[in-house]
Parts: C-alpha cells; sequence; structure tokens
C-alpha cells in the first residue's frame, strides 16, 4: 500500500520561485485548513520543513516562514488520525530538548508524531544566529546528526542517557515521560553520507528524482530509491522511500500546462542566484547532496522538483506508476496552489487512483 502525504507550506510561495505563482503567505490557519482537508481524504501523512532564512528577490520566496514544531504541535490538536512530521535544524536546539518536545506533542497526539532531520547546508540560516559551526560541518554533519538521534533514542527509549560522542555528551540526562509509541525518524540524504545517516538512523528517507526539475517521468525516481535500498542493506535495516514530486493538475492537460507556462514566465532569477550562492559554500559537495544538486538544477525552471503536470486522469496514473518502483513506500506531494490542490487531489484525482483504491473519504 503507498503512502501519500503533503509537505505544507511553512514558507512563502511554497516550492514556486516565481512572481507569478500564488503568493502562499504562510500562516496557521492555512495550514490547519490543509492538514485538515488532507485528514479528510485520507492522506496519511503532513510534513513541515524549517526555514530561518529565505532569498533575496521579489518573489520573497521563503522570506517569510512559520516555526514547525509549534506549528505541528498546533495542528496535532485539532486532527485525529493523520501522521505528522516536524523538521529540527539541529544546530540550532540540543537533542534532549527535541526529545522532550517531541513527548510533549505526542502527548497531544499519541502516536503520530515524528521528527525530520535537517544536518543544515545553507550557511546564512545558521550566522545570522551565531550558530554556525565553521566550515567542517559540511564534512561531519551526518556524525553530527547520527549522535543526535542516537541521544534522542536513549532518551525515549529509557528515559536516560550517558551518551559520550564527539559533538555531544550527557551526564545522567533523563527524560520523563516517555513517548507513547516510537517517534519515527525521516532524512533527507541524497549524498553517500547522508544515505549511510539515513540506511543507520532513519525510519524513512525523501528521495528525488534522478534528475532536477523532470516534468511527468515516474521513472526518475527508480535510481534514488535504488541507492536508498543498497545503503539500508548494507545495515539490515528497512529505511521506507518516500519521493517527493509536486503537482499542477487541471480538468485538461492544456489547462495544467498553461499554469506551468505562467509561473515560468514569472521566474525570480534573484533567488535563483541567491540560493546558488548558498549552496556554493560547501566547495566540496557531492553531485547527489543538496547543495550539489542546485547548483546544476535547471535555472529556466521555477522550481527543482520533479513535476506530474496535466489532467486529474494522467497525474493519477502517473502517481500509480510510482508505486510500482520496487522500494518505494510512499510519495509526498506539493502543489502550486495548495488548497485547490487538496481539493483537486482528494476529489478528482485520488479516486483514479489503483494504489488508493482503499481510501475512504472522511475515513
Amino acid at each position: 500500500m503507498m503512502k501519500v502525504g503533503v509537505f505544507i507550506p511553512i514558507g512563502s510561495r511554497g516550492w514556486l520561485m516565481s512572481t507569478t505563482a500564488p503568493e502562499t503567505f504562510p500562516t496557521y490557519d492555512l495550514n490547519r485548513e490543509l492538514v485538515q482537508r488532507a485528514e479528510h481524504y485520507g492522506l496519511d501523512f503532513a510534513l513541515s520543513m524549517i526555514k530561518f532564512r529565505g532569498m533575496k528577490g521579489p518573489s520573497e520566496f521563503w522570506v517569510h516562514a512559520l516555526e514547525s514544531f509549534t506549528l505541528m504541535s498546533a495542528i496535532a490538536a485539532v486532527t485525529k488520525r493523520i501522521q505528522l512530521f516536524a523538521s529540527v535544524g539541529v544546530l540550532t536546539m540540543p537533542p534532549p530538548l527535541t526529545a522532550r518536545m517531541a513527548v510533549t506533542i505526542d502527548s497531544v497526539a499519541p502516536g503520530r508524531f515524528g521528527i525530520n532531520i535537517v544536518s543544515g547546508w545553507q550557511p546564512t540560516e545558521y550566522k545570522q544566529m551565531g550558530l554556525w559551526p565553521g566550515e567542517e560541518h559540511f564534512a561531519r554533519r551526518y556524525e553530527y546528526c547520527g549522535e543526535y538521534v542516537q541521544v534522542m533514542q536513549e532518551l525515549w527509549q529509557t528515559g536516560h542517557s550517558d551518551f559520550k560522542g564527539d559533538f555531544f555528551r550527557m551526564e545522567d540526562c533523563v527524560l520523563s515521560p516517555r513517548p507513547s509509541a516510537p517517534i519515527p525518524i525521516v532524512g533527507a540524504g541524497m549524498s553517500e553520507r547522508g544515505l549511510d545517516f539515513v540506511a543507520h538512523h532513519a525510519d524513512y528517507n525523501f528521495c528525488l528524482g534522478a534528475t532536477t526539475g523532470v516534468i511527468n517521468d515516474p521513472a526518475t525516481f527508480a535510481p534514488t530509491v535504488g541507492r536508498l535500498m543498497a545503503a539500508s542493506q548494507k545495515t539490515g535495516r528497512k529505511v521506507g522511500a518516500l519521493v517527493l514530486v509536486m503537482v499542477i493538475a487541471a480538468e485538461t492537460d492544456e489547462d495544467a500546462f498553461a499554469r506551468w507556462e505562467l509561473y515560468k514566465s514569472g521566474i525570480d532569477m534573484e533567488a535563483w542566484a541567491s540560493r546558488e550562492d548558498q549552496a556554493a559554500a560547501d566547495k566540496a559537495a557531492s553531485a547527489n547532496s543538496t547543495a550539489g544538486r542546485m547548483l546544476r538544477a535547471d535555472k529556466t525552471l521555477p522550481t527543482n522538483m520533479t513535476m506530474f503536470i496535466g489532467s486529474y486522469a494522467n497525474v493519477a496514473r502517473m502517481l500509480d506508476e510510482i508505486g510500482e518502483i520496487e522500494g518505494v513506500g510512499g510519495v509526498m506531494m506539493t502543489f502550486d496552489d495548495f488548497l485547490p490542490g487538496m481539493e483537486q487531489f482528494g476529489a478528482r484525482i485520488q479516486p483514479l487512483m489503483k494504489t488508493r483504491a482503499h481510501i475512504q473519504t472522511g475515513a
């Protein structure tokens, strides 16, 4: 059974660096309504990212952004079934605090909360707060994340940690109450070091397409999912692959592509340049890393995501084709316009999907 979730718009403009795209100003009300509608339509999870600084340019891409844990805590209180993931920038909070915050949200929504680990590829986010440890973090950020997760796991499982590592040293650190169920860990590692981290420590990993900016080709995920499967086989752990897709859907292919052409006409090249400058800070970034992918992205497009653009029937078919890729456990969707996009998915696309035939709307 393929899981489906939504990457909620915690940052302005969502995931389109374009002045002609919907503004998508982030508010609690917008995200609450989106997740409640996702729950109504039987979606399995919702995840919010964490961003502390946006990009230069007239689109104000990610310039306005909410905080992930507090947002998901509030949403947890007004939902009943859907699983919720908050993101932590590991340089901003010590692991015992994050572990305790997770337990607090678990008490609001027992068994429904998980954490997405963000290692930190964008130095300007952390320099502004005096939290950037220097260029050495690029080389060892996944070792840092590994210790971070180990501390949290010790506290969740036993209520106590004396962990001693290169980055964290606990001294009779305690946690109570403990969570009602295991707290799943999500990663987004695509480099070899990133894949090694998720293979050892994560339950899920978000996989991007093999090439950035691909349109209407589900097969683009097969190579990256395959790399994740190979890495997890080495550790003997099962790590679920969740692929990331932007959906732009309409009654007809022509109508959907007309919206896409509109967004392309307003591409914010200043925002692209701003993000590229930040990605270039990691001088040793591998081609498959977040920074490396951004540096080789197609700059004529307002996003570097894989996109499914077309009629409801064609988008449903392509989403089903993702489910046929060996190793895929689910898909996380973004939309060009989130509330209309969620309604389109729930009412027009999902009923056409073979992989979602078991879903009962409103269940």
